[in-house]
């Protein structure tokens, strides 16, 4: 079965690049049957792929929320070399992410967008939210990392004690193999049980097909611009910052209490990687009234590429936001 496969693709839904900076990429995606008239803007964390929101037909996040009516634009935050060591959440934040925000709204005649941040992206839209929520008409966010003081994950651990000084200084990169290496920690019993399972679907080619799919999203990782990886570890992970309200991006203090917008909040009941209180804790912290908390019973991963994802989760939000335009 292995050597008739010549190729493993992943996001296969037709997209355009509207727009480029250095080498971060705005892609919308072609939708006919879109209904939202305000578009989506989807940011994935820094330090994986967005492709896994789009892994397979029958497991794409981003081809259902289009199928709910969603129009749809992505970030794709490229691939970091050494040249870009100094690019900071600065950069990230107020540059990259706002101009293309600010990108969208022109282009498509819109005061407003609807926000929806994953992970890491969840955070860095949260933050975006505080400061320019008149650029905001919704915030939706997946298994993302708030409230980093608890202990309840070896990742929070580990960043509490590693000296990202001396990393950031020598390497001036991160590289995803060594980021890689940690996550792979965090449960190393995972890693040994698909391939035994894997074993089983050789003759199966479509079982093959999904597993080689997610082996090669979790291979496909970017390395980590270094200035922007000091400042998220020692602010948010090590002095948890951001729910203290002293978190400071480009000399502006980040009050969540300008988060002030209707705000869905999706955590995983089973994630191993972002703790459910890292998740839950920022409801009280926020300004706006129009919150709701959605738990989603699954894994870290499985909000994006599992079936009940797909069946209930992906109509749920498509559904609220579209409520919010």
């Amino acid at each position: 079965m292995l050597q008739d496969i010549d190729k493993v693709e992943v996001a296969t839904s037709k997209k355009e690049l509207v727009w480029q900076s250095d080498k971060v990429k705005l892609y919308h995606y072609h939708n006919e049957n879109a209904t939202c008239k305000i578009p989506v803007l989807i940011s994935f964390a820094l330090l994986n792929r967005h492709d896994v929101l789009d892994l397979q037909p029958d497991r794409s996040l981003v081809k259902k929320l289009m199928e709910e009516g969603l129009d749809l634009y992505i970030m794709d935050w490229g691939y970091p070399t050494r040249q870009d060591r100094y690019l900071t959440m600065e950069d990230y934040i107020d540059g990259y992410l706002n101009d293309a925000v600010d990108f969208i709204r022109k282009s498509t005649k819109n005061d407003k967008i609807h926000a929806m941040g994953i992970c890491q992206g969840g955070t860095f839209f949260t933050i975006y939210a505080s400061l320019y929520a008149n650029k905001i008409q919704s915030l939706t966010t997946y298994v993302a990392p708030f409230d980093f003081s608890t202990n309840a994950c070896m990742l929070y651990r580990w960043t509490k004690d590693i000296d990202v000084d001396a990393m950031v200084d020598n390497l001036g990169v991160i590289p995803s193999d060594m980021l890689n290496a940690g996550f792979g920690m965090l449960k190393p019993s995972a890693d040994i049980s698909k391939y035994f399972s894997v074993m089983d679907s050789l003759k199966d080619k479509d079982k093959l097909m999904n597993f080689l799919r997610m082996e090669q999203w979790k291979n496909d990782c970017p390395d980590i611009a270094g200035e922007m990886f000091r400042k998220y570890i020692k602010d948010l992970f090590r002095d948890n910052k951001l729910i203290k309200g002293e978190f400071e991006l480009g000399g502006r203090k980040v009050s969540l209490k300008n988060l002030d917008m209707p705000f869905l909040n999706v955590y995983a009941t089973e994630d191993n990687i972002i703790p459910n209180e890292s998740t839950i804790s920022i409801m009280d912290k926020v300004g706006t009234k129009d919150k709701e908390l959605y738990a989603f019973p699954g894994g870290h991963i499985g909000v994006f590429v599992g079936g009940k994802s797909q069946k209930e989760l992906a109509p749920k939000v498509a559904n609220w936001v579209i409520s919010k335009s």
